[in-house]
């Protein structure tokens, strides 16, 4: 029952947002998310511990940045019919371009390790728009309706999805896409189980997960960072880094282990550039689960 009122729920706030022009839909998102911040007590909590992570000079207003940046993914997906793929794609601006087609010239497929930034799901038509496969993984939630929903919406931005079930046919499934010089796009700032790579992010201890390294150097495809920020008018802008090299000599455990932490420094980079978009609102170190 709690299951389908959540569905419900979701289907209402579709209806209601797809209704309305993009700007309306963006500034309601924003300012639901901002009332809603002082409710949820646990995630403004986490905000604010994150945000003192970051070193900002104004914790209170960042927070209010950070859930305003949360209200507009939601009222961004919220807001995605198919007909309005075409408005996405000439709102969203590339940089990088050179570097995703050097590295997909190889034949070997493409990496893709993203943080929660911005609107990453809005970067899926960029795929069929340079010409190559996307499939990323999603995590496969408890509320089966609301799990198929956001499957379908990634495919309808050219996202294609697999499930994060923990069997080894996932892992399979990414390698035949690579094969075939696909690119899979994998969230990595976070790892939701705690059995991935230990690392200093942003100056303290966690773990991020293995899987980015660990695809790449099962299968040689390159590894690139890369996010997506928000920009003013609905706009988008995702970048795209360097290739971060396979390092930490011939013990594979030691590769993955010493490649992770260059790929967290770049993924704080990332998240630097724009930290009030970095809408990472759960515990994401052991101090903040203690």
């Amino acid at each position: 029952m709690r299951h389908l009122a959540s569905y419900a729920a979701f289907r209402l706030a579709i209806g209601a947002f797809g209704l309305l022009p993009r700007g309306v839909a963006i500034a309601l998102g924003e300012r639901v998310a901002g009332a809603a911040r002082v409710l949820v007590k646990d995630r403004r909590r986490m905000a604010i511990r994150h945000a003192r992570r970051l070193n900002v000079d104004d914790v209170e207003s960042h927070t209010r940045a950070v859930f305003a940046a949360y209200g507009r993914y939601w009222a961004e997906t919220f807001w995605v019919r198919p007909r309005r793929r075409a408005e996405i794609e000439a709102s969203t601006v590339l940089v990088g371009e050179e570097i995703i087609n050097e590295a997909l010239g190889r034949g070997r497929g493409l990496v893709i390790a993203l943080p929660h930034l911005g609107n990453w799901e809005y970067a899926g038509p960029l795929g069929e728009k340079l010409g190559f496969e996307l499939v990323a993984v999603a995590e496969n939630l408890a509320n089966r309706r609301i799990r198929d929903w956001f499957v379908d919406l990634r495919r309808r931005l050219g996202i294609k999805i697999v499930l994060a079930t923990g069997s080894v046919a996932v892992m399979r499934e990414l390698e035949k896409v690579l094969g075939r010089g696909g690119a899979v796009a994998l969230l990595c700032d976070r790892d939701l189980k705690g059995r991935g790579v230990e690392v200093d992010f942003f100056g303290e201890r966690t773990t991020l997960p293995a899987g980015p390294v660990s695809l790449a150097q099962r299968t040689g495809a390159p590894l690139l960072p890369a996010a997506a920020y928000f920009g003013p008018g609905g706009t988008h802008r995702v970048v795209i880094l360097t290739e971060v090299p396979l390092t930490g000599g011939p013990d594979r455990a030691e590769v993955v282990a010493t490649t992770t932490q260059e790929l967290a420094r770049r993924l704080e980079s990332l998240i630097l550039e724009a930290p009030e978009q970095w809408h990472m609102l759960q515990p994401n170190w052991p101090s903040d689960r203690a």
